[in-house]
């Protein structure tokens, strides 16, 4: 590989001063969104990037080939049914987005066409169609627009009769909306203009001038975000508010768009609470009583406050609620138990309660598409890291399951039973045990030259399942083992395994990620020299903290969007995210916070010893993680890392925090990132 020299930053000294104490960063400047000198590096670093992976060009082509082969280019979603029509998409040969469709009635009727993806992207490097929602009449649909990548939508509404898009506009909203019972009444949200939280709830009359929307609630607490939406009875529309750790729920009847919103209960700190309506009662998941793991309560709509609450599921210490959902003749709980998803079935009338079965250690299943109330049909997914995505509709009365869709691998060649699975657990610094799952080609050995890829997220509580995915068999089919360490910050093991890995405890996430590193090479699944990390946003926190605390346990690290300049970010409150994440990290404000994030900020801890091989990407529009923490944390490492590793950036400059919008783009994002460790394992093709 031809030496190239990499991009040398120019270093501005700038200082940071808190609680007394002060910092040097050298590349503050790169957070002037737009500036020539900005851009400039950006694309000297993205030149870089070209230069030291030329020689990887047909591999990436090769790959990427390999994966779109494996998908049905022409797909369609399974329909689902809501208030009289079949709603689908589809998917076509040669087209990045999707189709939108429905059916009148009965699937057997004439299609209509609601949106052609591709056709309104037409003219943009990225484009994203979020949230429709179609009015009571069926004859008219709101939805979001992002043609940016920062999560700033513009509302549109269609009349669904002459397929005309209306003038109005709606302007820096989440993208969804909610009508009234009347057809004639859109409730959004809209964000703050500076830090994009979503902090005001407006209604729209149809039709009339933007401007005349009214503001129906303000959120003023900088750590909550707000959200509406309608109960899935149509009869309520809801507004949420919502920090890390406390609730507050108003309710109106959706016929009566001008009534004032009335609170189910008033926010008490630490108090989560969701609420779900059926007949004359709210139903209501909630951490009250000091239920660390939640339980499902109710009370009547009349008297919706804390005190009128009763218990309908108890709080169990070794089981996590995490959702539920209500029909006419069942309650549906989805829960976890030592790791796993369950979903269980009870009967209001108490005369059924049982769970589906699922027989291994290493699947996902979770409800979706239940939209009909008065259904005894559930609809499930499953998959495994070894079994393609299956859409499963269940009938709570007699048991029975019809498979409606099986995700389909064309690939004649594949087959799962060529590939294995297994959890096993990993012993922390403190003596916690640490699953992980783990998935190989069934021929595989045990050997200390297998290549291993660890993936690890560790934060908010979200849980990375083991899951399917059709990109990972290019991995496997070369002799990769993948992994998912379920380490603390999620809650993989409840939620007391969230709360031991946040706030002052957040480096148990970082030291259990090098727990399950250190497992996987003393069980001679792998070793030092072929074992690769991998995380993203948060995660990518994670990938820069294990390379300042243990470097020497990777050959390469994949972070993409990292979020690596925790203090600096934590302490700009005009940045998008920064103040509802208080309860996340913690509030840099007070010196302990502040001392013990500066203890692990992976940009703070940069430090001149040898660094593993590396690959950050980034999107310039992100609005999660703003673009110039990679990028000063790339030139920092370039200053002071001691080892001649490739040390390589990419900035796509067209999206934002989730990558690029279309399919196809999307699938050689993949394909850069295997082409990186491939070139790393010396396997050419």
């Amino acid at each position: 590989m031809k030496e190239h020299q990499a991009p040398i930053a120019k270093k501005i000294p700038h200082v940071h001063e808190a609680h007394g104490h002060q910092r040097i960063d050298n590349y503050h400047w790169m957070t002037q969104r737009d500036a020539p000198e900005v851009i400039n590096y950006l694309n000297q670093e993205n030149d870089y990037y070209e230069k030291m992976t030329a020689h990887t060009k047909q591999l990436k082509v090769d790959l990427f080939e390999e994966i779109k082969s494996r998908i049905n280019e022409d797909d369609e979603s399974v329909p689902y049914f809501w208030n009289g029509y079949w709603y689908y998409t589809k998917m076509k040969k040669g087209e990045s987005y999707p189709f939108y469709y429905r059916k009148k009635e009965s699937l057997s009727n004439k299609e209509e066409l609601l949106f052609n993806v591709n056709e309104m992207a037409i003219g943009h490097e990225f484009f994203q169609l979020t949230g429709m929602s179609v009015s009571p009449d069926n004859t008219m649909v709101s939805y979001g627009v992002d043609t940016i990548g920062r999560r700033q939508y513009t509302i549109f509404i269609k009349d669904l009769q002459t397929h005309k898009v209306m003038p109005q506009a709606l302007e820096l909203t989440t993208g969804g909306a909610v009508w009234d019972a009347n057809n004639n009444t859109l409730f959004f949200v809209r964000k703050d203009e500076q830090t994009l939280r979503a902090n005001q709830i407006f209604k729209y009359k149809l039709g009339a001038h933007p401007d005349t929307a009214t503001i129906v609630y303000q959120e003023d607490d900088e750590i909550y975000n707000c959200y509406v939406y309608k109960s899935k009875s149509r009869e309520y529309i809801m507004i949420k508010s919502s920090s890390t750790l406390t609730d507050e729920v108003r309710f109106i009847k959706a016929n009566q768009p001008d009534s004032e919103f009335k609170v189910v209960q008033p926010r008490t700190d630490q108090i989560e609470y969701s609420v779900l309506h059926y007949g004359d009662q709210f139903y209501i998941m909630t951490n009250k009583d000091d239920a660390t793991n939640f339980k499902i309560m109710k009370t009547e709509v009349t008297k919706p406050e804390m005190e009128n609450w009763v218990d309908v599921i108890p709080h169990q210490s070794d089981v996590l609620l995490e959702d539920f959902e209500i029909f006419k003749k069942y309650l549906v709980i989805s829960d976890r138990f030592n790791g796993l998803n369950r979903i269980r079935i009870k009967s209001w009338d108490d005369t059924v309660d049982y769970f589906l079965p699922f027989d291994n250690e290493t699947y996902t299943a979770f409800t979706g598409g239940n939209y009909d109330f008065d259904t005894v049909k559930l609809r499930y997914q499953y998959n495994s890291l070894t079994t393609p995505p299956s859409v499963i509709e269940f009938d709570m009365d007699s048991r029975e399951e019809e498979v409606l869709k099986i995700q389909k691998v064309q690939d004649p060649k594949f087959t799962p039973d060529d590939y294995t699975s297994e959890r096993v657990w990993a012993t922390a610094a403190d003596g916690v045990k640490v699953p992980i799952s783990l998935v190989y080609k069934k021929s595989l050995k045990r050997s200390s030259g297998n290549p291993l890829l660890l993936y690890g997220y560790g934060s908010y509580g979200s849980t990375i399942d083991p899951y399917f995915s059709i990109s990972r068999l290019s991995l496997l089919d070369r002799g990769f083992i993948y992994a998912i360490a379920h380490i603390r910050g999620s809650e993989y093991l409840g939620r007391p395994w969230y709360e031991d890995g946040k706030m002052f405890a957040k480096r148990n996430t970082f030291t259990d990620f090098i727990a399950c590193s250190e497992h996987l090479i003393n069980n001679n699944y792998t070793s030092p020299s072929h074992l690769y990390a991998s995380g993203g946003s948060a995660g990518g926190l994670l990938m820069g903290a294990i390379m300042n605390m243990a470097p020497q346990l990777y050959n390469g690290i994949l972070s993409a969007v990292p979020f690596v300049d925790v203090v600096t970010t934590m302490l700009d409150d005009s940045i998008p995210l920064t103040t509802g994440e208080y309860d996340e990290w913690g509030n840099p404000n007070h010196k302990d916070s502040y001392e013990y994030m500066l203890s692990y900020s992976p940009y703070d801890q940069v430090a001149k010893h040898d660094y593993p091989n590396v690959l950050i990407t980034t999107g310039y529009h992100d609005s999660q993680v703003q673009y110039w923490e990679p990028a000063k944390w790339v030139a920092r490492l370039r200053e002071l890392k001691t080892d001649n590793n490739l040390l390589l950036f990419k900035t796509d400059m067209t999206s934002g925090h989730s990558g690029a919008s279309g399919r196809y783009d999307a699938l050689k994002e993949v394909a850069i990132d295997y082409a990186f460790l491939l070139d790393l394992e010396q396997i050419e093709s």
